[in-house]
């Protein structure tokens, strides 16, 4: 199975009859494994590219399958569930600030109905000193420099082994070191675990952990870089 598979997809915000679409005829797979970077100025469609394979928008025109689903005509039940099978890093980390590290990475393995909270936190441990964070896991995340909760964002998002990640300007409000530490972090896990990441990012500091490297511009697809392994 293909992760992502985009045809033709063109979006428009609602409102204006008279806007540009957002998104123009837009094609775009990601392999299982795959580090695809997106890149481009400001407005061209690169965080609404984004959220429609997150399936946290609906779809207009075009196709997208995302983990098998399409999601042309998929009702918000559909998208929901298929949401659940997605990693979501964001730029702000997003993280709970009255909840510890562990059971911010801990949350996001509630939908297992299977699982314990013993073993949900015990989990969320391991997955913490995976990515270089133990001792740190009754923290709050105010007691936490940005890099530590990026890394926390990381191990949430990793948390119930999802075989897509998707990662929207994730070091964006981190230094040189600390960005191009987590999302080397993120590339190791990933590879690993086979998981495809698609992230949206303006960092130069970052492309070389990218297989490939698509550039957007006014909604379109208008350059698309393998990177020399």
């Amino acid at each position: 199975m293909t992760p992502v598979e985009l045809r033709g997809v063109t979006y428009t915000y609602a409102g204006d009859e008279n806007a540009r679409p957002v998104l123009r005829d837009v094609d775009l797979t990601v392999q299982t494994g795959e580090i695809v970077l997106l890149t481009g100025p400001s407005g061209s469609g690169k965080t609404t590219l984004l959220t429609l394979i997150g399936a946290l928008r609906a779809m207009q025109q075009g196709s997208a399958r995302v983990l098998g689903q399409e999601l042309a005509g998929a009702s918000e039940a559909d998208r929901v569930r298929l949401r659940r099978r997605i990693g979501f890093i964001f730029q702000h980390h997003n993280l709970l600030g009255f909840l510890t590290a562990r059971q911010n990475v801990a949350m996001s393995l509630e939908q297992d109905g299977t699982m314990s909270e013993t073993r949900r936190l015990a989990r969320a441990g391991e997955l913490l000193a995976a990515v270089g964070l133990a001792g740190f896991e009754e923290r709050h995340p105010a007691r936490l420099s940005g890099g530590q909760r990026q890394r926390v964002s990381v191990a949430r998002a990793l948390a119930a082994d999802p075989p897509l990640l998707l990662a929207d300007e994730p070091t964006a409000a981190l230094d040189k070191a600390t960005g191009h530490e987590a999302v080397t972090l993120m590339r190791g896990l990933a590879k690993s675990r086979g998981v495809a990441i698609l992230m949206v990012t303006h960092d130069p500091r970052i492309l070389d952990i990218a297989d490939r490297i698509v550039a957007m511009e006014d909604g379109r697809i208008v350059q698309a870089e393998t990177v020399p392994g």
